[in-house]
């Protein structure tokens, strides 16, 4: 079972494999096996996820850790903010990223924004369509178009909590004058927009 695995510089963390979104161009439909076998016999206690993670910091440095694996981290929140905090008070400095769907008020039914306060250094939203019936093309959310103003919603909330908030695009998945929308929308929402290479 692979908990924790390295991109780059960051230490990745792989809490579910369970997701509302079934993207088109998602990671673990297209390139399985780019990042090791990242699918979850069983998902790992918030015990194991926070001891695996502090012995991958144990003496070695990344530049941040992020929780993005074959699923939608917030769908376990609560953990996530827990392994969080043990990570904060082990390595006060270790900057935290989540790599989300933007779906965690609807997922949870609330605002659980407030939650990301002084744990949590970036949220990187995966926006990647310019308006709620493209958006529902492409991601097939379980919550349908609701899920493109959820999100938009929740970067917003975010950005009371969290020190940088970030909508991102897939470059090869949308055309260029779609990306250009996006980059108006996340102006309107006063987030950046981060555009990013496929995974192939």
């Amino acid at each position: 079972m692979t908990i924790t695995y390295r991109v780059g510089n960051g230490l990745y963390v792989n809490v579910t494999n369970r997701c509302t979104n079934s993207c088109d161009f998602c990671v673990r439909s297209v390139a399985d096996g780019a990042y090791g076998e990242l699918w979850l016999e069983k998902e790992p206690s918030k015990e194991e996820i926070l001891d695996a993670v502090l012995q991958a910091l144990s003496g070695n440095s990344y530049d941040e850790v992020v929780f993005c694996g074959y699923g939608e981290p917030t769908v376990r929140l609560d953990d996530v903010i827990f392994v969080a905090k043990g990570i904060k008070k082990d390595f006060p400095s270790q900057k935290i990223r989540i790599n989300t769907n933007g779906q965690a008020n609807l997922i949870h039914g609330k605002d659980v924004t407030p939650l990301l306060a002084g744990v949590i250094d970036c949220v990187s939203v995966s926006l990647n369509a310019p308006d709620p019936v493209e958006y529902q093309n492409i991601c097939h959310s379980e919550f349908g178009e609701a899920a493109f103003w959820g999100l938009l919603d929740f970067a917003s909330d975010a950005k009371k909590y969290v020190p940088s908030v970030i909508l991102s695009v897939v470059r090869e998945t949308i055309p260029d004058s779609d990306i250009e929308k996006c980059r108006s929308l996340a102006d309107k929402y006063g987030v950046k927009l981060k555009v990013r290479d496929f995974i192939k």
